[in-house]
C-alpha cells in the first residue's frame, strides 16, 4: 500500500497574504506548481490554486495586480496525515471538491502538499 509521505511534495512554497494575485500567479508559473500556501506572520492560513485564480479573479474580471491573495485563498487548509494511504487522500479530495491537500504530522503541522496528479504517479509506475 502506498502512503502519502511516499508521493507528497515536501517543498513548501508560501506567499504573504498581502501579495497580489498577479505576483502569486507569476511565482506559480516560475516554480511550475499549481498551488501555494498563504502565510501571515509565519503561519500558514490558507492555500491558493490555479483554479482559485481562474474562478475568483479572471472569470470575474478582477484586476489581479490589485487583488490581494488573501481575498481569494481557501481557508483553512484541508490536511491529511503523512502516514495515511493515498486512497484516503483521494477520498478526502473527492468529498471536499478540491485537488490539493496539505500534508501534516502531529509534531510539525503542515510539512508538504499532495495533489491529484501526485496520486496518479504510483498507478502509472505500477502499470509499466
Amino acid at each position: 500500500m502506498v502512503h502519502i509521505h511516499e508521493v507528497m511534495k515536501r517543498d513548501l512554497i508560501t506567499v504573504d497574504d498581502r501579495k497580489s494575485v498577479s505576483v502569486v500567479a507569476n511565482l506559480m508559473r516560475i516554480q511550475r506548481v499549481g498551488s501555494v500556501f498563504v502565510e501571515r506572520d509565519g503561519e500558514i492560513i490558507g492555500i491558493v490554486t490555479e483554479s482559485d485564480i481562474v474562478r475568483k479573479v479572471v472569470s470575474l474580471h478582477r484586476f489581479a495586480e490589485y487583488t490581494p491573495v488573501k481575498r481569494i485563498m481557501s481557508s483553512p487548509v484541508i490536511c491529511i496525515d503523512e502516514d495515511s494511504p493515498i486512497f484516503e487522500a483521494a477520498d478526502l479530495m473527492e468529498r471536499s471538491h478540491i485537488r490539493h491537500l496539505g500534508v501534516a504530522n502531529e509534531y510539525d503541522g503542515i510539512i508538504g502538499i499532495i495533489s491529484v496528479r501526485d496520486l496518479l504517479h504510483p498507478v502509472a509506475v505500477d502499470d509499466f
